[in-house]
């Protein structure tokens, strides 16, 4: 139908205004034609059911839509709203209404054209005032549609990897602990930051660096089975929302999965690289009520959990705070140390599998700091990561180990960790040679540990490095391989010695004969013979364990089944025989995982509490002291601080000493500690006349609301003596 035909129902009146214009009413319908025709502006028109009377060929042409399939439908059915476009301006009752509308967008509710169309409609009344149906127009509108909501896309996410950017994150979390304080509902908040991220940045590229980031946000999408919003902050951080969790037990699952994902390797052009994660987890109301209160709260639970080791994951606790202070300190006064000559070293016996004779021992780098006392070697290496100092401290641990081992048998050797700024500094070897030469020891009593993260850097400098020190002499191992990123090309590439098992990979090959873990053992030490290499396992606890690595035919075991690293002076003591025969023991073990608990908490019995000694902490149970005639049976309420309270039930009492038995087992903390799954909500404190913040250790027998009971009662406890001559 022509654009003069559509218009033939029009009032006369408009003609009537030719008379102002300088164009004839013929050229006006002409000029129309022509827009319509060129697809600048689009017609359409209804009767008065709503059904399609007109629509421009160009509308038609631009939905892909036979124009005879179109005339007929009613509009509703023709276009679609676009997502997004308001519910209340529903097409079909605006049409319903005979009211007017405009910018109305839409799209081809069939076909695949993807064209968004711009509507607007004018209801139109025949000569004798009666509704005749609506006539309007449309435009494309699809680029600049797209456009926009591409901006307000890039404004809500981030670009690289298609997650919530940071404030899109800050409103979701804003909004949603808003929405819960009013409901009392639980909100968990995990904070992700990457480990080792700015290594493979800086020496595989930026490219590299992005395409890792989009494949660690897959990874984390696919790795959480359950209602939340995940973001990346910038950089290699990223924030995760978990919406009405507050069981630590499930939110620990949670972690753990996401940081054993992001650890696997990593397929990239540039080549292959292994990174990893910490996670800090906080939870709303108990770690705070604001968006602000619990972002802190995870930022500090992350960064005790990459002070703990990296790896790893932490739940906040309020002692955090002053952690996270205290640490900044040491790593301020790391380089006093250095001058001051306030680090030592310490030493793991390394022992021969078939007879189980030392022949070498490990250096590990502790510090006598003058406040906090002994920082032992494992809190040491996690204050070291990342130092400024970490090649002074390096270079000192390495002529420090040099010193000591003159005063060995020749037949033993030590062994110093490398770390990878270490490595790739410029001067490395030839302070490793002056080392040796300020020793005058024999070069291969001097043992190596190379990470394979020094494999990411420059090719040619790591070869050259690794073929300096071969012509040196010193021995070379090749330390945590099997970690999940492990390379045959390694091997061929440098003149190593020994490799270095992953003590992740033993510790799961022990918790099942016939697993995987156990074959990948076998492999290892099969190529290490072919290699003419020979294999050490670090972290055997159990004597099950030692068998098993023996029968595989692993060359050297280290452990605290052997022994913990010792002072130089008991070394000496050692090795003033013949030789160092170390007899494995699992009560050595026993003694070194036994945790020290001594401090003061509270149980609650009807509605009085008791202060008692905690003398003992296991996820099933625990030993306290304090309080006389306890009958076995009694049900108390454990106050383990934080809001954490254990229902438990005496099962051996004895004068001033009870055995308790948890009602639910505690759960790991993610730092090597014990916690309850659940913590007593805010909300319910609030309820009883508590304030709406974190419960905090104390007496609640005054509790208003009666929280612990409803009727007063005597107390049915008392006091044992203090037993003085019982040590802590």
């Amino acid at each position: 139908m022509p654009f003069k035909s559509f218009l033939g129902g029009r009032d006369s009146s408009a003609r009537r205004a030719k008379a102002a214009s300088a164009l004839s009413e013929s050229e006006k319908l002409d000029m129309l034609d022509e827009l319509e025709n060129s697809g600048l502006g689009w017609f359409w028109a209804s009767d008065t059911s709503g059904n399609l009377t007109y629509l421009s060929a160009a509308i038609a042409e631009r939905m892909e839509v036979p124009l005879d399939d179109l005339i007929g439908q009613p509009l509703a059915n023709v276009f679609s709203p676009r997502e997004g476009q308001a519910r209340s301006k529903s097409l079909s009752l605006m049409l319903g209404a005979h009211k007017a509308f405009n910018g109305y967008v839409v799209e081809a509710a069939s076909g695949n054209s993807g064209a968004v169309i711009r509507l607007a409609g004018q209801p139109i009344d025949d000569r004798n005032g009666k509704f005749a149906g609506f006539r309007g127009t449309g435009a494309d509108i699809t680029a600049e549609y797209y456009r926009e909501e591409e901006t307000e896309r890039l404004a809500k996410f981030d670009a690289l990897t298609g997650l919530s950017n940071r404030h899109r994150m800050a409103q979701i979390i804003d909004s949603t602990l808003i929405a819960f304080q009013a409901a009392k509902r639980n909100c968990a908040v995990m904070m992700l930051d990457l480990d080792r991220f700015k290594h493979v940045n800086d020496t595989l590229g930026h490219a590299a660096g992005d395409e890792l980031l989009r494949q660690v946000s897959s990874r984390l999408q696919r790795s959480i089975d359950r209602d939340c919003e995940i973001g990346r902050l910038g950089g290699d951080e990223f924030q995760v929302m978990v919406p009405d969790v507050d069981d630590r037990g499930i939110l620990g699952d949670i972690a753990m999965k996401i940081i054993d994902m992001l650890k696997q390797p990593y397929s990239l052009d540039e080549g292959r690289c292994v990174i990893g994660a910490s996670v800090g987890i906080a939870i709303a109301p108990h770690d705070g009520v604001t968006r602000d209160e619990v972002v802190r709260s995870a930022d500090l639970a992350l960064y005790a959990a990459k002070n703990g080791g990296r790896g790893q994951y932490r739940f906040y606790s309020g002692d955090l705070e002053n952690e996270a202070i205290f640490r900044r300190r040491l790593e301020e006064d790391l380089g006093k140390a250095v001058r001051e000559e306030q680090l030592f070293l310490k030493y793991q016996p390394i022992v021969s599998a078939s007879s189980q004779n030392v022949e070498a021992l490990e250096a590990h780098i502790c510090w006598a700091h003058p406040q906090r006392g002994e920082i032992d070697q494992e809190e040491f290496a996690s204050i070291l990561d990342g130092a400024s100092h970490v090649v002074d401290v390096g270079n000192w641990a390495i002529s420090e180990a040099c010193n000591a081992a003159v005063e060995w048998p020749e037949t033993v050797r030590v062994s110093v960790n490398v770390p990878v700024q270490l490595f790739a500094n410029e001067d490395f070897v030839d302070r490793v040679a002056s080392a040796l030469s300020e020793a005058d020891i024999a070069a291969n009593r001097l043992e190596l540990e190379i990470s394979e993260a020094v494999f990411f850097g420059d090719t040619n400098a790591v070869d050259r490095t690794l073929g300096s020190l071969f012509k040196l002499g010193v021995r070379l191992t090749l330390d945590e391989f099997g970690s999940g990123y492990s390379s045959l090309a390694y091997l061929r590439r440098a003149p190593f010695d020994t490799i270095k098992i992953d003590e992740n990979l033993i510790v799961e090959a022990e918790s099942n004969d016939d697993s995987r873990e156990l074959g990948l053992l076998k492999a290892i030490v099969a190529l290490a013979g072919a290699l003419d290499m020979q294999t050490v396992a670090n972290g055997i606890e159990t004597m099950d364990l030692m068998k098993v690595l023996r029968d595989c035919g692993v060359s050297y075991l280290q452990g605290p089944i052997f022994s913990d690293p010792i002072a130089i002076n008991a070394v000496h003591e050692e090795l003033v025989g013949e030789s160092w025969r170390i007899e494995p023991s699992d009560d050595r073990t026993k003694r070194a995982r036994r945790r020290t608990v001594f401090r003061k908490i509270q149980v609650i019995h009807d509605d009085h509490s008791y202060e008692v000694t905690l003398r003992n902490l296991s996820k099933t149970g625990a030993l306290i002291q304090g309080l006389a005639d306890v009958p076995k049976g009694t049900q108390f309420v454990v106050d383990l601080g934080g809001g954490q309270l254990a229902v438990a039930t005496v099962i051996r009492s004895s004068a001033d000493t009870q055995g308790l038995e948890f009602e639910q087992d505690l759960i790991d903390d993610g730092s090597g500690g014990l916690c309850t799954r659940n913590r007593v909500s805010p909300y319910a404190l609030a309820s009883a006349g508590a304030p709406l913040a974190a419960l905090s250790q104390g007496d609640y027998k005054g509790m208003a609301g009666g929280m612990l009971g409803q009727n007063a009662s005597a107390p049915q406890f008392g006091y044992a003596p203090i037993r003085h001559h019982e040590a802590a």
